[in-house]
């Protein structure tokens, strides 16, 4: 009895004064409830801007998409320079890398932000013609074009695991397409530009790794240039398509309260590259995929509940097989890349002399 008790202090005793899992002299404690305000802040920053750009484009006033878009790079472009100045003054209260325009750094990050303004422009449309109920659903195959893209573009062959999560995936959305159309409620318009959104978020994630050498690694001064060449690029865009006339027809512009949404949709999104890289420092790249699905999975619930929709149970379903598809997904690849992790550290270590381990060797 007195054994089970001191185990049981112990486990207590480990639970709140835990000093390995954080910083210097963190408890266990403090850590999760660090933890939980990163992942609450995260899911707080996701979800709302995904409603505001809805509010933005779902606007009948004004029919500018692509403006809509092109303002909201703009101000992350703003919010760099500001973070640099801050950064500058009070360097131990911020901490944001300093780096000037380098034209041709510009130049060799310009194929990603040709991918990269097709994805943010191609998702945002997919939102203003399926709703938020629905958007989870609509963009949903990014994970089966990554695995298409990485096997005609890298060679890169998967496991009939993560083929069956796939094929899972592709099942829900085709329900949910099907139920979707039963409603009278579908978009096809919104399903094509869905399915272009996820297969340009699989090229943007493939451009990524590609162009990270010409940045020096540091997702902020990718994130500057993207914005940068995005800005430039949309002017174009918004002249072929013909949106200068809506906003020019358009009775809000001088309207402060609009300039104030079409901003604050931009500070969101400048916010979510933030908090998407604090929740994978804090955690883990597995559990901000786990996360950003649970996410998905609330999201979905707090748009039926808002719009006051009323959903069959197979159109639930759809959203659980898409949920669910792509968790799976991501436990099948992080199980397989720790099975290749593992003889990869025992080959190191039979390199190493005898009765020397990797993680004591000195560098």
């Amino acid at each position: 009895m007195n054994r089970i008790q001191l185990k049981r202090s112990n486990i207590l005793k480990m639970a709140f004064n835990d000093r390995d899992q954080g910083g210097p002299g963190e408890t266990f404690l403090r850590r999760s409830m660090k933890i939980a305000t990163v992942v609450a802040l995260y899911w707080f920053i996701s979800i709302t801007m995904v409603f505001l750009n809805n509010y933005l484009l779902d606007n009948r006033d004004l029919d500018a998409p692509l403006f809509i878009t092109f303002y909201q790079c703009l101000v992350t472009v703003g919010l760099c320079w500001i973070m640099q100045l801050l950064s500058t003054w009070c360097p131990g209260v911020i901490d944001f890398p300093s780096f000037k325009f380098d034209l041709k750094t510009s130049r060799e990050v310009l194929p990603l932000s040709i991918v990269f303004i097709c994805m943010i422009s191609f998702n945002n449309l997919c939102l203003k013609f399926l709703g938020v109920a629905f958007y989870t659903v609509g963009r949903s195959l990014s994970t089966v074009f990554n695995v298409l893209l990485s096997y005609v573009i890298l060679k890169q062959t998967t496991s009939v695991k993560a083929l069956l999560c796939c094929g899972v995936i592709l099942g829900g959305f085709w329900l949910g397409v099907d139920q979707e159309g039963l409603e009278g409620s579908l978009s096809w318009t919104g399903v094509f530009f869905g399915v272009l959104a996820s297969a340009f978020v699989s090229l943007n994630a493939i451009y990524t790794k590609k162009v990270m050498p010409a940045v020096e690694g540091n997702i902020w001064k990718l994130s500057f240039y993207n914005n940068v060449n995005a800005c430039v690029l949309f002017i174009p865009l918004i002249l072929i398509f013909g949106e200068l006339s809506h906003l020019a027809h358009f009775g809000r512009l001088l309207d402060l309260s609009f300039w104030g949404m079409m901003t604050l949709g931009g500070v969101f999104g400048f916010g979510i590259g933030y908090v998407t890289g604090l929740q994978i420092k804090f955690t883990s790249p597995l559990t901000h995929n786990v996360s950003g699905t649970a996410k998905a999975c609330a999201q979905t619930v707090i748009a039926v509940v808002y719009y006051h929709s009323s959903k069959s149970p197979l159109w639930w379903t759809s959203n659980l097989m898409v949920l669910g598809g792509s968790s799976a997904y991501t436990w099948v690849k992080s199980m397989e890349m720790k099975v290749q992790q593992e003889p990869e550290d025992g080959a190191k270590e039979k390199l190493l002399p005898p009765g020397v381990k990797g993680s004591n060797v000195a560098v």
